[in-house]
Protein backbone atom coordinates (compact mmCIF):
# COMPACT_ATOMS: atom_id res chain seq x y z
CA UNK A 1 0.00 0.00 0.00
CA UNK A 2 1.13 3.39 -1.11
CA UNK A 3 1.74 5.92 1.28
CA UNK A 4 3.14 9.45 1.29
CA UNK A 5 4.39 12.59 3.36
CA UNK A 6 4.66 16.55 2.23
CA UNK A 7 7.56 17.63 0.86
CA UNK A 8 7.60 21.82 0.06
CA UNK A 9 3.68 21.40 -0.07
CA UNK A 10 4.27 18.77 -2.50
CA UNK A 11 2.82 15.22 -1.82
CA UNK A 12 5.97 12.45 -2.30
CA UNK A 13 4.24 8.72 -2.36
CA UNK A 14 5.96 5.65 -0.92
CA UNK A 15 5.58 1.74 0.13
CA UNK A 16 7.43 0.33 3.56
CA UNK A 17 7.60 -3.22 4.16
CA UNK A 18 8.99 -5.89 5.77
CA UNK A 19 11.36 -5.49 8.91
CA UNK A 20 14.45 -5.37 9.27
CA UNK A 21 17.95 -3.26 8.27
CA UNK A 22 16.42 -0.65 5.92
CA UNK A 23 16.95 -0.51 1.93
CA UNK A 24 15.73 2.13 -0.07
CA UNK A 25 14.73 1.65 -3.58
CA UNK A 26 14.64 4.78 -6.23
CA UNK A 27 13.64 4.16 -9.61
CA UNK A 28 14.56 5.38 -13.51
CA UNK A 29 13.82 8.29 -15.40
CA UNK A 30 9.81 7.71 -16.43
CA UNK A 31 9.46 4.87 -14.25
CA UNK A 32 7.87 4.47 -10.46
CA UNK A 33 8.27 2.32 -7.68
CA UNK A 34 6.62 -0.62 -9.72
CA UNK A 35 9.98 -1.03 -11.43
CA UNK A 36 10.82 -2.93 -7.90
CA UNK A 37 7.80 -5.46 -8.28
CA UNK A 38 9.97 -8.80 -9.15
CA UNK A 39 12.32 -7.57 -6.00
CA UNK A 40 10.93 -6.05 -3.15
CA UNK A 41 9.21 -9.37 -2.23
CA UNK A 42 12.35 -11.51 -2.00
CA UNK A 43 14.16 -8.44 -0.46
CA UNK A 44 11.37 -8.19 1.93
CA UNK A 45 11.57 -11.11 3.44
CA UNK A 46 15.01 -10.04 5.87
CA UNK A 47 14.80 -6.35 5.26
CA UNK A 48 12.71 -3.48 5.74
CA UNK A 49 12.00 -2.04 2.42
CA UNK A 50 11.06 1.47 1.28
CA UNK A 51 10.74 2.36 -2.20
CA UNK A 52 10.02 6.13 -3.43
CA UNK A 53 8.32 7.83 -6.42
CA UNK A 54 10.68 10.23 -7.15
CA UNK A 55 8.93 13.97 -7.91
CA UNK A 56 7.53 14.22 -10.44
CA UNK A 57 6.90 10.46 -11.15
CA UNK A 58 4.06 8.03 -9.96
CA UNK A 59 2.00 9.15 -7.80
CA UNK A 60 4.51 11.97 -6.59
CA UNK A 61 3.92 15.61 -7.20
CA UNK A 62 6.15 17.73 -9.50
CA UNK A 63 8.14 21.43 -8.03
CA UNK A 64 8.41 23.09 -11.11
CA UNK A 65 10.50 22.50 -13.67
CA UNK A 66 13.76 21.29 -13.16
CA UNK A 67 14.11 18.66 -10.52
CA UNK A 68 17.18 19.24 -9.69
CA UNK A 69 19.49 15.63 -7.75
CA UNK A 70 20.05 17.55 -4.76
CA UNK A 71 15.89 18.67 -4.90
CA UNK A 72 15.47 14.70 -5.57
CA UNK A 73 17.46 13.46 -3.05
CA UNK A 74 15.78 16.27 -0.17
CA UNK A 75 12.27 14.61 -0.77
CA UNK A 76 14.20 11.30 -0.15
CA UNK A 77 15.68 12.47 3.05
CA UNK A 78 12.00 13.57 4.04
CA UNK A 79 10.65 10.59 3.39
CA UNK A 80 13.50 8.86 6.16
CA UNK A 81 12.86 11.66 8.57
CA UNK A 82 9.02 10.69 8.75
CA UNK A 83 9.93 7.33 9.35
CA UNK A 84 12.47 7.88 11.70
CA UNK A 85 15.40 6.17 9.68
CA UNK A 86 18.61 6.27 10.64
CA UNK A 87 20.39 3.92 8.51
CA UNK A 88 20.16 2.65 5.23
CA UNK A 89 21.02 0.84 2.06
CA UNK A 90 20.32 2.92 -0.90
CA UNK A 91 20.08 1.38 -4.23
CA UNK A 92 19.24 3.28 -7.22
CA UNK A 93 18.53 2.41 -10.89
CA UNK A 94 19.28 4.82 -13.63
CA UNK A 95 17.88 8.39 -12.70
CA UNK A 96 17.28 6.65 -9.54
CA UNK A 97 21.34 6.34 -8.60
CA UNK A 98 21.98 9.77 -9.60
CA UNK A 99 19.63 11.06 -6.78
CA UNK A 100 21.27 8.03 -4.38
CA UNK A 101 24.85 9.72 -5.45
CA UNK A 102 23.50 12.68 -3.99
CA UNK A 103 21.85 11.85 -1.34
CA UNK A 104 24.94 10.13 0.07
CA UNK A 105 26.69 13.25 -0.45
CA UNK A 106 24.56 15.29 2.08
CA UNK A 107 23.90 12.40 4.30
CA UNK A 108 27.15 9.65 4.08
CA UNK A 109 26.10 9.03 8.10
CA UNK A 110 22.73 7.51 6.99
CA UNK A 111 24.44 5.08 4.52
CA UNK A 112 25.72 1.81 5.28
CA UNK A 113 25.72 0.87 1.32
CA UNK A 114 25.14 2.73 -2.47
CA UNK A 115 24.39 0.27 -5.47
CA UNK A 116 24.45 1.98 -8.48
CA UNK A 117 21.77 0.08 -11.11
CA UNK A 118 22.46 1.19 -14.83
CA UNK A 119 23.74 4.25 -13.74
CA UNK A 120 27.24 6.46 -12.91
CA UNK A 121 28.67 9.34 -10.75
CA UNK A 122 29.87 10.67 -14.00
CA UNK A 123 27.90 13.81 -15.40
CA UNK A 124 26.65 13.89 -18.92
CA UNK A 125 28.86 14.93 -21.72
CA UNK A 126 28.53 17.64 -24.02
CA UNK A 127 26.46 15.80 -26.55
CA UNK A 128 23.98 13.98 -24.47
CA UNK A 129 23.53 17.40 -22.34
CA UNK A 130 22.49 19.00 -25.74
CA UNK A 131 20.22 15.94 -26.48
CA UNK A 132 18.43 16.29 -23.25
CA UNK A 133 17.91 20.26 -24.38
CA UNK A 134 16.55 19.51 -27.75
CA UNK A 135 14.39 16.90 -26.31
CA UNK A 136 12.89 19.03 -23.89
CA UNK A 137 11.77 21.31 -26.10
CA UNK A 138 9.91 18.74 -28.48
CA UNK A 139 8.19 16.77 -25.45
CA UNK A 140 5.82 19.42 -25.69
CA UNK A 141 4.28 18.69 -28.54
CA UNK A 142 4.90 15.27 -29.06
CA UNK A 143 4.87 13.60 -26.18
CA UNK A 144 3.74 10.09 -26.47
CA UNK A 145 5.88 9.13 -29.99
CA UNK A 146 9.12 10.62 -28.14
CA UNK A 147 8.58 8.60 -24.90
CA UNK A 148 7.92 5.56 -26.96
CA UNK A 149 11.07 5.91 -28.95
CA UNK A 150 13.14 6.84 -26.10
CA UNK A 151 11.75 3.87 -23.98
CA UNK A 152 12.15 1.55 -27.05
CA UNK A 153 16.16 2.43 -27.71
CA UNK A 154 16.88 1.08 -24.44
CA UNK A 155 16.72 -2.16 -25.23
CA UNK A 156 18.13 -3.74 -27.85
CA UNK A 157 16.84 -5.75 -30.66
CA UNK A 158 16.77 -9.52 -29.15
CA UNK A 159 15.45 -8.18 -25.76
CA UNK A 160 12.77 -6.23 -27.57
CA UNK A 161 11.65 -9.84 -28.63
CA UNK A 162 11.97 -11.61 -25.59
CA UNK A 163 10.70 -9.17 -22.98
CA UNK A 164 7.66 -7.90 -24.98
CA UNK A 165 4.95 -8.52 -22.52
CA UNK A 166 7.16 -6.70 -20.04
CA UNK A 167 8.21 -3.64 -22.25
CA UNK A 168 4.16 -3.13 -23.02
CA UNK A 169 3.71 -2.76 -19.14
CA UNK A 170 6.87 -0.58 -18.56
CA UNK A 171 6.05 1.75 -21.62
CA UNK A 172 2.35 2.39 -19.89
CA UNK A 173 4.32 3.36 -16.74
CA UNK A 174 6.42 5.79 -18.60
CA UNK A 175 3.26 7.04 -20.49
CA UNK A 176 1.85 8.10 -17.02
CA UNK A 177 4.69 10.50 -16.43
CA UNK A 178 3.47 13.89 -16.42
CA UNK A 179 5.35 16.41 -19.19
CA UNK A 180 6.19 18.90 -16.42
CA UNK A 181 7.76 15.94 -14.54
CA UNK A 182 9.95 15.09 -18.05
CA UNK A 183 10.76 18.17 -18.56
CA UNK A 184 12.00 18.56 -15.02
CA UNK A 185 13.81 15.42 -14.51
CA UNK A 186 15.54 15.86 -18.06
CA UNK A 187 17.09 19.10 -17.14
CA UNK A 188 18.14 17.68 -13.52
CA UNK A 189 19.87 15.41 -15.16
CA UNK A 190 21.45 17.49 -17.68
CA UNK A 191 22.96 19.82 -14.81
CA UNK A 192 23.48 17.54 -12.22
CA UNK A 193 27.37 17.67 -11.61
CA UNK A 194 30.27 14.66 -11.42
CA UNK A 195 29.83 12.72 -7.58
CA UNK A 196 33.14 10.44 -8.46
CA UNK A 197 34.15 11.53 -5.04
CA UNK A 198 31.20 10.39 -3.50
CA UNK A 199 32.32 7.11 -3.94
CA UNK A 200 35.85 7.89 -3.51
CA UNK A 201 35.74 9.73 -0.48
CA UNK A 202 33.09 7.16 1.32
CA UNK A 203 33.85 3.99 3.08
CA UNK A 204 30.33 2.53 3.07
CA UNK A 205 29.94 -0.46 0.42
CA UNK A 206 29.72 0.46 -3.42
CA UNK A 207 28.50 -1.33 -5.83
CA UNK A 208 28.11 -0.33 -9.45
CA UNK A 209 26.15 -2.95 -11.70
CA UNK A 210 26.34 -2.51 -15.81
CA UNK A 211 24.74 -4.31 -18.49
CA UNK A 212 27.46 -4.82 -21.12
CA UNK A 213 24.99 -4.17 -24.06
CA UNK A 214 23.69 -0.74 -22.66
CA UNK A 215 23.37 1.79 -24.93
CA UNK A 216 23.71 4.64 -22.28
CA UNK A 217 26.55 3.64 -20.80
CA UNK A 218 29.76 2.65 -22.22
CA UNK A 219 31.04 -0.46 -20.76
CA UNK A 220 34.63 0.23 -20.24
CA UNK A 221 33.91 3.68 -18.93
CA UNK A 222 31.96 2.38 -16.55
CA UNK A 223 34.22 -0.40 -15.79
CA UNK A 224 37.12 2.33 -15.44
CA UNK A 225 34.57 3.78 -13.15
CA UNK A 226 34.28 0.92 -10.55
CA UNK A 227 38.04 0.76 -10.68
CA UNK A 228 38.95 4.09 -10.28
CA UNK A 229 36.47 4.59 -7.28
CA UNK A 230 37.42 1.14 -5.65
CA UNK A 231 33.79 -0.35 -5.99
CA UNK A 232 32.87 -3.89 -6.60
CA UNK A 233 31.18 -4.16 -10.10
CA UNK A 234 28.94 -6.68 -11.40
CA UNK A 235 28.41 -7.34 -15.08
CA UNK A 236 25.33 -8.55 -16.28
CA UNK A 237 24.85 -9.70 -20.29
CA UNK A 238 22.12 -7.18 -21.13
CA UNK A 239 21.17 -3.66 -21.15
CA UNK A 240 20.38 -1.03 -19.24
CA UNK A 241 17.04 -2.16 -17.91
CA UNK A 242 18.74 -4.84 -15.82
CA UNK A 243 15.13 -5.14 -13.79
CA UNK A 244 13.45 -6.49 -16.89
CA UNK A 245 16.47 -8.05 -18.97
CA UNK A 246 18.29 -9.41 -16.51
CA UNK A 247 15.87 -10.11 -13.17
CA UNK A 248 16.88 -13.34 -11.78
CA UNK A 249 20.41 -11.80 -11.82
CA UNK A 250 19.89 -8.36 -10.22
CA UNK A 251 17.53 -9.99 -7.58
CA UNK A 252 20.44 -12.62 -6.46
CA UNK A 253 23.01 -9.37 -6.63
CA UNK A 254 21.29 -7.18 -4.24
CA UNK A 255 20.14 -9.57 -1.99
CA UNK A 256 23.60 -10.64 -1.60
CA UNK A 257 24.64 -6.62 -1.67
CA UNK A 258 22.03 -5.90 1.54
CA UNK A 259 23.10 -9.10 3.49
Amino acid sequence: MQKSVTFKKARISFSDVGKGPVVVLLHGFLENTTMWKDIIPQLSKRNRVIAIDLLGHGKSDCLGYVHTMELFAESVAAVLKHLRIRKCVVIGHSLGGYVALAFAEKNSQKVKGLCLVNATAIEDDTERKTLRLRTNKMIQNNFENIVRMSFTNLFGEKSRRLFKAEMKAALQEALKTPIQGYIAGQEGMRIRPNRTAVLTENSFKKLIIIGKKDPVLNLETSLNEAKRTNSEVVVFPEGHMSHIENTTELRATLLAFVK
